[in-house]
Formats: C-alpha cells, structure tokens, sequence
C-alpha cells in the first residue's frame, strides 16, 4: 500500500506548519457541511501559520463547497481566486526553499492542489484559458512531487483528475488544450487512480471518494454498475457526515434519474 502526503509537523521546524491533526480537524467541518466554521478555523490557520498554504488553500475549499451546497457557481469568487493567489505564493515560496525532499513533495502538493483548485473554478466560469495554464502548472507540480515520491498516493489525486478531465472535456476545451500542450486524457486510467486515492489517500481520501462518485455517475450512463457504485460511495459518506447537503442533494438526484 503507497504511503499518503507526509505530514507538515514531522518535517523540520514543524512550528511553521499546521499540524496534521490541524488540517485533518479544518476538513472534518467541511465534510460536516459546517462550512462557515471550516472557513473560520482555516482563516485563523493561515494567520497561525503565515509560510503556510494549507490555511489559505483550504479557506477556498470551505467556500467552494459552501458553493456547491447553495447551488451557486458564483459564491465568494473573488475571495476564492484571492485565496488561491495566496496559496499558490506560498506554497511555491516553501517548496524552492524546502531543506529536504519530504518538504518539498509536501509544499508541491499543496501548490498542485491550489492550482488545481483554481483550474476548476476557472472552467467552471469559462475562463478555459487560464483552466489550462493553471491545470498545466497543477501537472508539473505533482508530477514532481511524484518525481521524489512515488508513493505519495494523495499527490495522485490532481493528476487523475487533470487525466480524467482531459478525457472526458468538451469541444471547445480540447482545442484549448491542445493548443497549449496539456494533450489528451485517459478516462480508465483516471478512475483507476481515484479509485485508490479514495481507498488509500490520507489527506485527500474523502475528497477522491466524492470526486470518484461524480465520474463514475458519468460513467454511469453507459455502464450501469458505475452508477451504482457512485450512489454506493456517497451513501457511506451521507452516513458518515449525515449534515451535508450536498451528499444528500446527490443521493436525492441520483434516486430520482432513471
């Protein structure tokens, strides 16, 4: 079994990192669906922990699924893209000055996670330039962290979904992606790897599990096992954390599509 990102507070001078019992606590109120408090408790992370970029990234997580859970694509933006600059800052201030290479796989993450981040919420406004520039940058950046760590399984989770994305992406987005040199995709590929970053992911395990779902109810229209795999996976989750809205608002669809 591949070994998940390294924890911040095992590397050294730990006192400039949020702790991984930090991070882990800051997620467990985002899957609750208490997004508020999650974007509270990364905000105050982030000020802990100015070098950080787990603080500023994962402020944008809170609010992005706070998005979600309100059906509004256009929530918070400009607070997100802000946060996301000052991830993306950070984390590639850390990893050039990062003194070992566990430190540096861990700062790569974080960057890839960032820009992935920023690439989804650019695509999700249109914006499929600045989507391929920022999931090209996601590529390089956990590909290195890859580079120096192959068994970072967390690390893995961008690029499938960078893998499964180019695949599965519409017209206009594959010319722009072919454009700029981001290639093609493999969808089999892609949902191999999240299959076990949802199985074996530390930091990202729950995320993969809910990525994971939604590509498989994709697939789902013309494999009909994968649709009930999804619903099957976000049911544990729903189970797990019964106040999200946005896994019961899944099950709730899904019950009701033929």
């Amino acid at each position: 079994m591949g070994a998940s990102l390294p924890p911040q507070d095992t590397l050294p001078d730990s006192s400039a990192w949020a702790a991984a019992s930090e991070t882990a606590s800051g997620q467990q109120l985002i899957y609750s669906g208490q997004f508020e408090a999650a974007r509270l408790f990364f905000s105050r992370l982030a000020e802990r922990h100015p070098l950080d970029p787990v603080g500023p990234a994962l402020e944008a997580s809170a609010l992005i699924w706070w998005g979600t859970a309100r059906g509004d694509d256009g929530f918070a933006e400009d607070s997100i893209d802000a946060l996301l600059g000052d991830a993306t800052g950070r984390a590639e201030r850390a990893a050039a000055a990062a003194a070992s290479d566990s430190a540096r796989v861990a700062q790569l993450f974080w960057l890839g996670t960032a820009l992935g981040y920023r690439a989804r919420q650019a695509e999700l406004h249109g914006h499929y330039w600045r989507a391929a520039r920022d999931a090209r940058r996601m590529r390089s950046a956990l590909n290195r962290a890859v580079a120096l760590d192959s068994g970072c399984v967390d690390c893995r989770l961008g690029l499938a979904v960078y893998d499964y994305a180019l695949a599965r992406a519409g017209v206009l987005a594959r010319l722009v992606a072919r454009i700029v040199g981001l290639g093609g995709g493999d969808a089999e590929r892609a949902l191999a790897w999240l299959r076990r970053v949802s199985e074996e992911g530390g930091t990202t395990r729950y995320e993969a599990q809910w990525v994971y779902a939604n590509a498989l109810l994709r697939e789902g229209a013309s494999v009909p096992a994968h649709r009930e795999e999804a619903r099957a996976i976000v049911g544990d989750l729903a189970t797990r954390f019964p106040e999200n809205p946005v896994f019961r608002r899944f099950l709730d669809a899904t019950a009701r599509t033929p």
